[in-house]
């Protein structure tokens, strides 16, 4: 797994783009966004969750953010074994979100949670459960009217792990078109970066979506190879 569980958290940064557009926030009801995501790529992770607000998207005030997600990456080769890293991963973090005329701003910190094994010849051999502190934070912008800016930056003491994104998008055909780029690494020396192009925020009864594709070089394959990934997430 590239740890994409820093994929699963970025997802949410979804239910932080809808505070984005005011109009979806007018209704007091809204309390809640759950999201979903999946990425195929040379390592695999599926993730979901859940963002609540104790008012209104559209405003500011306190956030929580419940996440939970597992994968599976390959690691070693070269005179050692190539293993397989399986990971469970969790988080419940609070904060608070910042909400201005030309976008959203949230920060979130707590405790997070991993659990892993590896796989290989010998058999597989489960690792301690480890717990730390995540912090993590997300813009959401609109430089102008139809285009779409977000960044999302997210570090862990539990696998010692960093991730960071940008993508910038355009309005056309009912989502926000372009570029994406993203990097990760943790303290076993895995590292990857990834170039793509996403579609965000298309939307179809009543849940919305972003689709991911693009390049990626991981350790240890040290070789270009193509991912895809998608997220969908709807409000309560």
């Amino acid at each position: 797994m590239s740890n994409r569980a820093t994929r699963s958290l970025a997802c949410a940064a979804f239910a932080a783009g809808l505070v984005c557009d005011p109009a979806r926030g007018n209704d007091g009801a809204v309390r809640a966004v759950l999201f979903g995501s999946m990425e195929a790529s040379a390592s695999t992770f599926s993730a979901s969750g859940t963002k609540l607000v104790f008012d209104r998207f559209d405003r500011d005030g306190p956030v929580a953010l419940v996440t939970g997600g597992s994968g599976v990456r390959l690691e070693g080769g070269g005179r050692g074994p190539v293993l397989m890293r399986l990971t469970a991963l969790g988080a419940a973090l609070g904060g608070y979100q910042f909400i201005r005329e030309w976008g959203a701003v949230t920060v979130f910190a707590g405790p997070e949670a991993s659990w892993e094994a590896l796989s290989g010849p010998g058999g597989v051999q489960a690792l301690p459960l480890r717990a730390g502190l995540r912090l993590h934070g997300e813009v959401w912008a609109r430089p102008s009217e139809g285009t779409l800016a977000t960044a999302t930056a997210i570090l862990g003491s539990a696998r010692g792990d960093a991730y960071a994104r940008l993508s910038w998008g355009t309005a056309l055909f009912g989502a926000y078109l372009g570029p994406e780029a993203a990097v990760y690494g943790d303290r076993t020396d895995y590292r990857k970066w990834s170039l793509g192009l996403h579609a965000t925020d298309y939307a179809m009864g009543g849940y919305r979506f972003r689709l991911s594709a693009g390049c990626q070089i991981e350790t240890p394959l040290n070789q270009w190879s193509p991912y895809v990934a998608l997220a969908i997430w709807s409000a309560l």
